[in-house]
């Protein structure tokens, strides 16, 4: 006991900032640090058998790539216009990165809700929530879905029982197929959505058309048209539905295109060419205008002429549009078909998380060195109060804290 307490006496009046007295103080403090390492340690391999045990399935797949127009053959029954149509298919709409889109599309609440449906997620088997809102959360949690450098989109989801992890990763690339059919995702798609409400005004107002010629003939009776006449009129109505066409198709091509698009230059150019040669049949030369043909004409003869020419001009105009929206279809149909497996899903064999050795390390190192720095931080505080100047300090710091304090107690 002499001999110890002397080492003591020796260490505390000499070497107080020797190498070794971290070592001391830790071994002063042995019990502290054993029983609290070796409970976090117990702790954390007790946590890690705890938390639940999941397995992550992965799936790549190629997304469908911008291509050529397929319908060209097709097309070329437009003539001029057709070759801008197929100008369309060439280009990219506005999308700088296509894959990008695609993953936004994987990771849309729409696709969510098929696969929270498809495969009850709500329930107790799986996330057992009760608000779909979280549901969302834990499957974007347990979800990720990332565009490679390479063009690769890959899909990794988790789940507790691994056949179901590998559905679901197969079930993602599911569901954007159904969803790209259903929107129009393809500079096709644009084009084919685009054309189809062209078509459907252009039906409508041919109905309405129709609907004026029939009043007409109703109110008249029927009318014969002399064979030049009824030429002029053909002439004037496939015209001015090309007219109008063009012009479907300059407006299309405005929403991807600058004004120093050569494409669009010669579709202007093209417009410019069509409307010159409609001013050239309205006008005419001599007795050969359509204006001097509708002269000739009757009261009733003119106003029914007028009808007709509205409902040829409808008719030649639902046409063109009719083409172009069965073009842009075929090339949407073939294009929707390109998603294809890279490399699919497998029931994965082995769990993905928890991590339990990281886990068990990680606590046990936490608790570690926190239990020094307690350590430490004591044994700084047990030598500061041998220390009158700290004493000192510490009672003026307890002065000041204090609400009641006075200038006399500072003197006392």
């Amino acid at each position: 006991m002499v001999e110890d307490a002397s080492l003591s006496h020796m260490y505390e009046g000499t070497e107080k900032r020797h190498f070794l007295e971290p070592l001391i103080v830790l071994a002063k403090h042995k019990r502290f640090m054993v029983f609290t390492t070796g409970g976090a340690a117990i702790f954390s391999v007790v946590l890690s058998l705890l938390l639940p045990v999941y397995y992550t399935a992965n799936t790549k797949i190629l997304p469908p790539q911008q291509s050529g127009s397929m319908a060209m053959a097709m097309m070329e029954q437009l003539g001029g216009i057709g070759s801008l149509v197929g100008a369309l298919g060439g280009k990219d709409l506005g999308l700088r990165n296509a894959n990008d889109m695609y993953v936004a599309m994987l990771k849309s609440q729409r696709v969510a809700d098929k696969m929270i449906d498809r495969f009850k997620l709500m329930d107790a088997d799986h996330y057992h929530v009760k608000l779909r809102e979280d549901a969302y959360k834990k499957l974007g949690a347990l979800t990720e879905i990332t565009a490679r450098k390479e063009g690769v989109i890959s899909i990794s989801v988790d789940d507790r029982n691994p056949q179901n992890a590998a559905n679901m990763a197969n079930a993602f690339v599911e569901e954007l197929e159904k969803l790209t059919q259903h929107l129009a995702v393809t500079d096709a798609g644009k084009r084919r959505i685009f054309f189809e409400r062209e078509a459907r005004t252009a039906n409508d107002e041919l109905a309405t058309a129709e609907q004026g010629l029939k009043q007409t003939q109703e109110k008249y009776g029927m009318i014969q048209l002399e064979g030049q006449a009824k030429v002029l009129l053909e002439s004037e109505a496939r015209l001015r539905a090309e007219v109008a066409s063009q012009e479907v198709q300059l407006q299309s091509m405005r929403f991807f295109a600058t004004p120093e698009n050569p494409d669009l230059r010669r579709a202007e150019q093209q417009l410019a060419a069509l409307k010159a040669q409609l001013a050239i049949v309205e006008r005419g030369q001599g007795s050969d205008s359509t204006a001097d043909a509708l002269m000739r004409m009757p009261v009733a003869g003119l106003e029914y002429i007028r009808k007709l020419r509205e409902v040829k001009y409808r008719e030649k105009l639902l046409e063109l549009m009719l083409r172009q929206y069965e073009a842009a279809r075929i090339d949407e149909g073939k294009e929707a078909a390109l998603i294809q497996f890279l490399d699919k899903a497998k029931t994965p064999e082995r769990k993905s998380s928890p991590k339990r050795a990281i886990i068990c390390i990680s606590i046990t190192m936490v608790v570690f060195l926190m239990a020094c720095a307690w350590v430490f931080f004591r044994e700084f505080i047990e030598r500061a109060k041998e220390d009158p100047q700290y004493l000192a300090r510490l009672q003026l710091l307890k002065f000041y804290l204090s609400w009641g304090r006075k200038s006399a107690d500072l003197r006392t």
